[in-house]
């Protein structure tokens, strides 16, 4: 049976200079493993017994990087779910979208996590390392900037 889990992209806006672009005060929160081989992935974990895909999701970003589910607000349209082997089994990894309410809320790292950084697209695409995470990371980007 396919391994599944859940977790949220995370966002969060600056405030822009007036002669920038809204895309460009975007900035993505990924935190580095402190294991295997330290990639860079936004907070997500497996589903527990008894749960739904979306509580995992919340309950896996509290866990990971100290946000509680009333410090975010999910996005309405955007779910993406990506396929790939872990250890020669199926993975499912569900992802929805949510934004800080404020920028300045202090990310709290498990132990599972050594380090988080808020990065741009561009460089977020950098850390990310897998191809799938950095196609879905400029799809949020595209749909963010569709809804300005």
């Amino acid at each position: 049976m396919a391994v599944r889990a859940c977790g949220l992209i995370i966002y969060r806006r600056l405030q822009p200079p007036p002669s920038s672009k809204v895309a460009d005060s975007i900035e993505y929160l990924l935190l580095q493993t402190s294991y295997g081989t330290h990639h860079w992935t936004p907070p997500k974990g497996h589903v527990d017994p008894g749960e739904d895909d979306l509580q995992t999701a919340f309950r896996e970003t509290q866990e990971e990087a100290g946000l509680q589910a009333s410090q975010l607000n999910l996005i309405e349209g955007y779910k993406k779910e990506l396929h790939y082997p872990v250890h020669g089994k199926p993975k499912t990894v569900v992802y929805w979208l949510a934004e800080v309410k404020d920028c300045n809320t202090e990310i709290k790292l498990s132990e599972e996590h050594q380090a988080f950084q808020w990065l741009k697209l561009e460089d977020a695409c950098k850390f990310a390392g897998y191809e799938d995470m950095q196609a879905t990371l400029k799809e949020v980007h595209q749909f963010l900037c569709s809804k300005e």
